[in-house]
């Protein structure tokens, strides 16, 4: 185990499946000299050179588009969009196009593509970078939807992502980019749809994702200290949803 942040528990992650597997690229706005707009992508560019690290016009619509091609050609591309906001400009490419293209081909085509999206308020940035949109593609048929809370979170899931056949919308809260907690090192994944439970309780349960788990925690020990213990059940994924551990946990309490 190493303690570090959520930010650099998502590096890792990228620089051991980039190591692992030659066609993993990443491409979006700034994620090669300038490192990412919250330096998820540092040294990358150093590491893999510009060929597997790929600046990109500004044009969320073109880079979600030229990944979803990538991926239907046998490469694993990592779309990074600057802000969840701008995702809606690449919506067409988002559910239309890479979420469906399984279906529309009979399960002939697959695109093994993950899309890096920050998103979250309280941060002190505009209203047009700070929404949650998680529950928007939640309603997607053929994308999965993952949203990490804890930095070990991160890494397995992001890890898992990558490796998945199938699109995954990937989102990051920014408020947590600086989180720091014990992640494994070396090979680690989590699978996609498997909750997990934070803390155990009897009394209640309390259901959180991404930034919210961390209420969860927090509201549950105020609960604590009257007597009352809440159980937080970190769903992770929405997109497989886990219910058999809700539903579990619901009983239990």
């Amino acid at each position: 185990m190493a303690e570090m942040t959520c930010r650099d528990a998502l590096n890792q992650a990228m620089k051991e499946e980039m190591d692992r597997d030659p066609n993993v690229f990443i491409l979006g706005e700034d994620v090669g000299l300038y490192e990412g707009s919250f330096k998820v992508t540092k040294g990358l560019l150093a590491r893999f050179g510009e060929s597997r690290v790929v600046d990109t016009p500004i044009s969320e619509a073109g880079i979600v588009g030229m990944a979803t091609g990538a991926a239907m050609s046998g490469l694993r591309p990592i779309a990074e969009l600057m802000t969840i906001n701008f995702a809606i400009v690449a919506m067409d490419q988002i559910m239309n196009h890479a979420a469906v293209i399984r279906y529309m081909f009979g399960g002939q085509a697959e695109v093994p593509l993950t899309i890096r999206a920050p998103g979250g308020g309280g941060n002190q940035l505009g209203a047009q970078h700070s929404h949650s949109l998680e529950a928007l593609f939640q309603h997607c048929p053929g994308l999965r939807v993952v949203a990490p809370s804890f930095p070990a979170d991160a890494k397995g899931l992001l890890k898992s992502a990558i490796r998945s056949q199938d699109p995954v919308m990937f989102i990051e809260h920014e408020g947590l980019y600086g989180k720091k907690g014990d992640v494994p090192e070396g090979e680690y994944t989590i699978p996609l749809g498997e909750a997990d439970v934070k803390r155990e309780g009897g009394d209640i349960t309390l259901i959180g994702l991404s930034r919210m788990v961390y209420v969860c925690l927090e509201a549950a020990e105020k609960l604590s200290d009257e007597g009352i213990e809440a159980e937080v059940v970190d769903l992770r994924c929405l997109n497989p949803l886990d219910m058999e551990t809700v539903v579990a946990s619901v009983r239990k309490t």
